[in-house]
């Protein structure tokens, strides 16, 4: 399994319409084959920043969300949004613990 965060940073009048656009297909992306499950976060410090943070069975089913129609819909719409370029990471997990509140 790997994690893969992406960090967004948008434009301060572009936000709303992403976030317009991400309730249309987040049930798509959080379903496709290979995904685990998604989280979308936003930075307590700055509004217009977001983040993905989202679990795959493997690289391979990252690389197929990558490659597919799904993908191919969402990038286009959600590009022009950015006012920097994406950042993204794809991590393994070395240790894991929360404790229950």
């Amino acid at each position: 399994m790997i994690i893969r965060i992406v960090k967004m940073e948008f434009q301060e009048n572009k936000v709303q319409d992403f976030l317009l656009f991400f309730d249309q297909v987040k049930t798509k992306i959080a379903s496709f084959e290979g995904c685990l499950g998604m989280k979308l976060m936003h930075d307590k410090q700055n509004p217009f920043i977001i983040f993905t943070y989202s679990h795959w069975e493997s690289e391979t089913a990252l690389d197929n969300y990558r490659k597919s129609d799904l993908f191919g819909k969402v990038w286009p719409n959600v590009k022009p949004l950015f006012s920097a370029p994406p950042q993204a990471w794809s991590l393994d997990t070395y240790f894991e613990q929360f404790n229950p509140s």
